[in-house]
């Protein structure tokens, strides 16, 4: 069973943003967290938020298991592209410069490695 968690329109770089991404996909969640607190880039807050969202989604999704006996890891981790503001900026001899800030969506899903039995989910409820 796997649950997905997005953040939509954070405001940074793709290519700033894939730098951290790429340290956690397939990695399980308790090394992919270390990774991310210890990493001293600002994507590292943006997407730890994003991961500890979508291990809360796959508990609640499965009626409140503990997600520490089913292993879970980082199925799927990207980063895309978001809008861009684009604005101008006085320079000198009475010319404008350009400035594009840049937004990003970062998707992360998490699966578990041990199966789950569905009798036992059934008897928990």
């Amino acid at each position: 069973m796997e649950a997905v968690a997005k953040l939509k329109n954070c405001p940074m770089s793709v290519r700033k943003m894939r730098l951290v991404i790429d340290n956690i996909r397939g990695k399980d969640i308790e090394e992919a967290l270390d990774i991310l607190r210890f990493t001293k880039k600002e994507a590292a807050v943006w997407v730890e938020k994003v991961l500890i969202s979508a291990i809360a989604n796959w508990e609640y999704k499965q009626g409140d298991m503990d997600a520490d006996d089913y292993d879970l890891y980082v199925k799927t981790a990207f980063a895309d592209a978001g809008p861009m503001l684009k604005r101008f900026r006085p320079a000198p001899h009475g010319r404008a410069h350009r400035i594009r800030k840049h937004t990003n969506h970062v998707t992360i899903v998490v699966e578990n490695r041990v199966p789950i039995d569905e009798e036992a989910a059934d008897e928990e409820e």
